[in-house]
């Protein structure tokens, strides 16, 4: 449990425009979505793809790195990767039983013989949006485990997009409808004092030594 007066004292040392941010922010986070990329080769793509999270509003993204295993690259992620949280999972499985255990259904971002249009994409079921490797798309593993296939409707000669396009594309498509919707897809108060607290903490350079004083105190 968060201490709320130890919460609300350290805000205090934000500037007013700072917590006003952290408050328009925080109101329109959610875990209904999450989005996860499966051992992403190129770096800029899951920088990019934690970018568009943030922008979208999406609290959480798990990356698979069973193969490759880089650092965020922080130009790209242009310091989105500070505001959402990185799940990560050496293993497919791993990952998968872990967001089924929070209530979330596989769905594979592919063309697929059974695969729904992005339009038609049902968003009251907490989903996971899993996007795969550039040349080779998302594993056996992750497509037998899917609960759902999803695609963009494309009419070009090109049959696909950059996985952090895609990314974007369906999350805009999917948090406009969510927010239009009468689901309960906001933060908790738990965890949006959670994540005040984490935010503050990221901010606040001398954070550790204020709490030792409000301690003393």
């Amino acid at each position: 449990m968060i201490d709320t007066k130890l919460l609300e004292y350290l805000e205090s040392y934000l500037t007013p425009s700072r917590q006003a941010k952290f408050t328009r922010v925080l109101a329109q986070r959610t875990k209904h979505f999450t989005v996860a990329t499966e051992d992403v080769y190129q770096l800029h793509n899951t920088s990019a793809v934690i970018r568009s999270c943030d922008v979208f509003g999406i609290q959480e993204v798990n990356i698979v790195e069973e193969r490759n295993s880089k650092r965020i690259d922080r130009e790209i992620a242009m310091g989105a990767q500070k505001w959402v949280d990185l799940n990560r999972y050496h293993t497919v499985k791993e990952c998968i039983t872990d967001l089924k255990q929070k209530g979330y259904q596989i769905v594979a971002t592919t063309p697929h013989t059974n695969d729904c249009e992005l339009h038609d994409f049902d968003i009251t079921k907490k989903a996971c949006f899993f996007f795969g490797r550039e040349t080779e798309g998302l594993s056996q593993e992750v497509l037998d485990a899917a609960d759902s296939y999803l695609k963009i409707p494309m009419v070009g000669f090109t049959e696909s997009l950059n996985i952090s396009v895609s990314a974007a594309i369906i999350l805009q498509h999917v948090t406009t409808k969510l927010r239009k919707s009468n689901i309960e897809w906001r933060l908790s108060e738990e965890e949006l004092k959670e994540k005040r607290q984490d935010w503050v903490k990221k901010t606040i350079k001398s954070y550790d030594d204020i709490v030792a004083r409000y301690n003393q105190e």
